[in-house]
């Protein structure tokens, strides 16, 4: 099988000739900068090459044409054209790491340094608004910053938090579908296209980092309070924010067609370690309704699958998440209660794919040797593509301080599965 033909049997739950492998399609199946500057070093040798921040927010590195064809992932990532900072992927430019790793950030990266060691990002790089998010010292990524204004309950609007969500330009349109062409026509990859704006309440983009002043509710605390007691008003953001997203979701189907195999819709966050943030019935009342009008409409335009990124213990949440027509669950994130390898397999494993689960990244992957993550990859591996249905990914993004050789682990087992 190609790359892309190897992908889209796997999300449609046929066989695969091979492992299908996923590292750096999206915003949270990467690897920190630094953990891809070594892994390069160790796979391709040596070199002068620095890597790219493609997503500055996490300090994601690019995984270029000839890493990915030499680790074997079968998917490109197809990301909107400004960050989540504000700002085009362009005009790159050196940059240093805190641990020193020389790598390219994009020309509008501008930062400040305090006398405390923290570094400040600023929203399209303007450096003479606030910064929107922080760095702390000897850190490997960025924090949002809280700058939501006072709140006036009387006068509280609804479209404060829909300053960021408008229906796609022409020029963005164009964007996609130049990339999207491109893409399909010069590679044999599976595609996967992050279009933005369809995510109802995801977390990271409340706070907007990439809005200079951004009004209405952005605090995190403020805004799961708002969950319990502003529901009405969260309930009329959404449904404006469903009807753009509905229309973005027919303009992009027009222009791109069935050439992208898998959409990311949602990075809402709905567990924690041990359990659900909110209860089943608040999603099933706030959440569910607006994330399967979506999913409809990206079945009823296309052929691509839809991809549901929760973390946490969200097993009693599966069956609705299939309710609501997803198609695929990331990270499946198995040291969190209930998700157990196993057990989602037997249960979900024909009515979801899952991407993700490959090896735990909270424990495994940063304090185990080598051979404990080499052994839970193959275990891993065994459980979920059985049958297929399964795409290989680590537990949500690899950090910048696990260590290489249990990086080189995670690979020296795929590729050994892959031969059998």
């Amino acid at each position: 099988m190609t790359s892309r033909e190897r992908l889209q049997a796997a999300i449609n739950h046929k066989p695969v000739d091979q492992l299908c492998v996923d590292f750096g399609a999206c915003a949270v199946t990467g690897l920190a900068a630094s953990a891809v500057h070594r892994i390069r070093q160790a796979v391709l040798g040596p070199g002068d090459y620095r890597v790219k921040i493609i997503e500055p927010y996490q300090m994601l590195g690019e995984i270029d044409v000839e890493l990915r064809q030499a680790l074997g992932i079968d998917v490109i990532g197809i990301s909107p054209p400004n960050n989540m900072f504000g700002f085009r992927n362009d005009g790159w430019k050196p940059f240093s790491l805190s641990d020193g790793t020389p790598v390219l950030v994009p020309e509008k990266f501008n930062t400040i340094r305090d006398e405390q060691g923290n570094t400040f990002i600023y929203p399209d790089g303007d450096t003479s608004v606030p910064p929107c998010a922080k760095m702390p010292k000897a850190g490997h990524f960025f924090d949002s910053l809280n700058r939501q204004p006072p709140l006036n309950e009387q006068s509280l609007d609804p479209e404060d938090n829909l300053e960021e969500f408008s229906i796609i330009g022409k020029e963005d349109l164009a964007y996609f579908e130049q990339q999207t062409e491109d893409t399909y026509k010069n590679t044999d990859s599976g595609i996967f296209l992050t279009l933005g704006g369809l995510a109802f309440g995801d977390i990271a983009l409340v706070p907007a980092p990439w809005i200079k002043n951004p009004k209405g509710i952005r605090d995190v605390e403020e805004w799961y309070l708002s969950l319990a007691f502003r529901k009405d008003h969260i309930l009329k953001i959404f449904e404006r924010q469903c009807e753009i997203a509905l229309k973005n979701a027919e303009l992009a189907a027009a222009v791109i067609g069935d050439k992208i195999d898998v959409l990311f819709v949602t990075g809402t966050d709905f567990g924690a370690q041990h359990g659900l943030i909110i209860s089943r019935e608040t999603y099933r009342e706030m959440f569910f309704p607006f994330q399967k009008a979506v999913n409809d409409k990206i079945h009823e335009l296309t052929t691509w699958k839809t991809f549901c990124h929760s973390c946490g213990a969200v097993s009693e949440l599966i069956p609705d998440f299939i309710d609501a027509g997803f198609d695929i669950l990331n990270p499946v994130q198995c040291s969190a209660a209930g998700m157990e390898p196993r057990r989602l397999k037997q249960e979900f494993g024909k009515d979801i794919v899952f991407w993700g689960g490959g090896v735990d990244t909270q424990k495994t992957l940063p304090f185990g040797s080598p051979e404990d993550v080499y052994q839970e990859v193959r275990e891993r591996i065994d459980i979920f593509s059985e049958g297929s249905g399964f795409v290989f990914n680590a537990i949500h993004n690899i950090q910048a301080n696990i260590p290489t050789e249990n990086i080189l682990a995670v690979f020296n087992a795929v590729n050994d599965s892959r031969k059998g």
